[in-house]
């Protein structure tokens, strides 16, 4: 268990070997939404597909997160489009990496179009700045394809998108946050293993995940007695 942003937060971690499909398969039944972690080297293994189709078996809400991005070899567009092409057709950044490989310094939030970044592997916060002109253009296409996805899942928003009219940030964070709690669209995060990231990661839980109160309960059948409980 661990505490963010005024909410308690209970972490399942789920094996993620071929040999332990049965518990994985019991992590998922009680599951109010995933953090699927892929490899940014990788991109979509083969054990990762499996997971994520029981997954969709138990409906359980989920997001993305591309792991080492700071690693050599490091593909993060190519990494989205294994995501796309394996998994799900309906995924979308809404965090880019700023640098790639051991250039890696930080994240620009195309939702709020922010950076944030971080000075030295040690660093243990990010330091919010303005998006630098360097990046500009690939966030304002990322942001696009953003809404082009999540759109649909809030009338409001869908209008003002329509219409060509500006979208509030919280607009955006709850056709989101729609979308994502239906199981239906898959937001995707990039980083490594370094604390400032993994911030970014816990502020997407918050955010986009499912409460308790979002879902309905899971049903079980208790053995000893065969009658159904919540």
């Amino acid at each position: 268990t661990c505490f963010w942003r005024d909410h308690r937060i209970n972490i399942i971690d789920t094996p993620g070997h071929i040999d332990f499909t049965v518990e994985v398969q019991r992590s998922l039944r009680v599951l109010d939404g995933g953090v699927v972690i892929f490899d940014g080297v990788a991109g979509v293994e083969p054990q990762s597909e499996t997971v994520w189709r029981q997954a969709d078996k138990y409906k359980v809400p989920r997001f993305c997160s591309l792991n080492k991005l700071n690693l050599i070899g490091a593909d993060f567009e190519g990494s989205i489009q294994s995501i796309r092409e394996r998994l799900s057709p309906n995924a979308a950044p809404v965090d880019i990496p700023m640098g790639s490989e051991h250039e890696l310094h930080g994240v620009i939030d195309i939702i709020e179009m922010k950076a944030f970044t971080y000075k030295d592997q040690n660093d243990k916060e990010l330091t919010e700045e303005e998006v630098p002109t360097e990046y500009l253009e690939k966030a304002k296409k990322y942001r696009e394809e953003l809404l082009e996805k999540v759109a649909e899942y809030d009338d409001e928003v869908l209008g003002k998108f329509l219409n060509g009219d500006e979208l509030s940030v919280a607009e955006i964070k709850r056709a989101v946050r729609k979308g994502t709690t239906k199981g239906e669209f898959f937001p995707i995060l990039g980083g490594d293993n370094r604390m400032p990231t993994v911030q970014r990661l816990l502020d997407a839980v918050v955010e986009y995940l499912p409460s308790p109160l979002d879902i309905p309960p899971v049903k079980g059948i208790n053995p000893k007695t065969e009658q159904v409980e919540e």
